[in-house]
């Protein structure tokens, strides 16, 4: 195994020119050398056969003449819309049944978790994505093309429909929404939410006209194509307005957003005007009421089309992390052989990677 420790830069490349339209690996120099330590069991060779694999295609793109390189995209861009077009469908029909949980991932391993789960769909959550880089979330730290990358990470772990968080819609203005749901479709989104903000802390949510032209120019450059959800933050910067939350959704729907959205809705009796408000167009929730704990049946029962987690899983792991230091910290160094076993985490990134 040391040859490929010595390719492991080539395993996790930075996404320069054509390899940028690569399914990114899951693996890491620490697992490789885990399965130098663990070179016995079935999984090692199917590993090293799927690395094999993807090295075999970086260096075919990159050797490949220019003229051969374009024909690869062509086939592969023809392959990828299908696709696209598949997997949105897919995520569509769901805001047709009784509702359906949509967990945000955040990384290719719990991508895969998620979809053994039985998941319907995942989605990109922009804090989560944000916090994972060691950035603030909501004030544009995170580029277009980081979150692109890192939600084709998501569907390439799951094989899922994925929906994109992506804040409100990277640019200043309706022609750079536009580009941004267009740069979605071709990356393979099912979904992609274009919300009220502006990351500026003094002034985060946009005037009325101006969001609402934001999400009409998602809807024109989608045109059909894309799942788009219409999302107002107000209650979630400190605006807590039901009648100007619900008079944004239902500009959003008339402009023609397919799913609208409003985090941090206070009570049951709120997102019931939210989903009359804006009926009969499907409304997300992150997780239900603010105030109070209700079941995912019960947030249904309220005509609740979709409930989204947003940064909650990620944070969930990070609480369970934090307490996994603690106990680490004092001594108690037994507790890190209690995770999930490294051969289990390995069958799901390889499955994933074998796609």
């Amino acid at each position: 195994m040391r040859v490929a420790r010595s390719l492991t830069p080539l395993v996790q490349p930075k996404y320069p020119g054509a390899e940028s339209r690569l399914p990114a690996l899951t693996f890491s120099a620490g697992s490789i050398d885990e399965l130098d330590t663990q070179d016995s069991g079935p999984e090692a060779p199917r590993a090293i056969w799927i690395v094999g694999r993807k090295l075999d295609e970086v260096y075919r793109r990159a050797h490949a003449p220019h003229d051969t390189l374009k024909l690869l995209d062509t086939k592969e861009e023809t392959e990828m819309r299908a696709t696209q077009s598949q997997l949105a469908e897919r995520f569509r029909a769901l805001h047709d049944g009784p509702g359906f949980v949509m967990p945000n991932a955040w990384d290719g391993l719990s991508a895969a978790i998620f979809a053994r789960a039985g998941f319907e769909a995942t989605a990109t959550s922009s804090a989560a994505l944000a916090f994972s880089l060691g950035r603030a979330d909501g004030r544009h730290e995170v580029t277009r093309e980081e979150h692109l990358e890192h939600a084709e990470l998501l569907h390439n772990s799951s094989g899922l429909p994925v929906n994109g968080d992506f804040e409100d819609g990277y640019g200043d203005t309706t022609e750079a929404v536009g580009a941004t749901v267009e740069a979605a479709i071709q990356a393979g989104l099912a979904g992609i939410g274009i919300e009220d903000t502006s990351g500026n802390s003094e002034a985060p949510i946009r005037p009325f006209d101006e969001a609402v032209a934001r999400v009409k120019a998602a809807v024109e450059a989608a045109n059909g194509r894309i799942v788009v959800t219409g999302r107002t933050d107000n209650f979630l910067h400190g605006r807590p307005d039901l009648d100007d939350t619900i008079r944004r959704l239902q500009a959003f729907a008339e402009v023609g957003a397919d799913v609208l959205y409003a985090p941090l809705l206070p009570t049951k009796d709120a997102i019931g005007a939210v989903v009359a408000a804006v009926a009969p167009k499907p409304v997300n929730v992150l997780i239900g009421p603010a105030e109070g704990e209700l079941t995912a049946q019960e947030v249904f029962g309220i005509g609740v089309k979709r409930i989204s987690l947003g940064s909650s899983p990620y944070l969930y792991a990070m609480s369970a992390l934090a307490e996994f230091a603690a106990k680490v910290g004092t001594g108690e160094v037994a507790v890190a052989a209690t995770g999930l076993p490294f051969r289990e985490a390995l069958e799901l990134v390889t499955q994933a990677a074998a796609g």
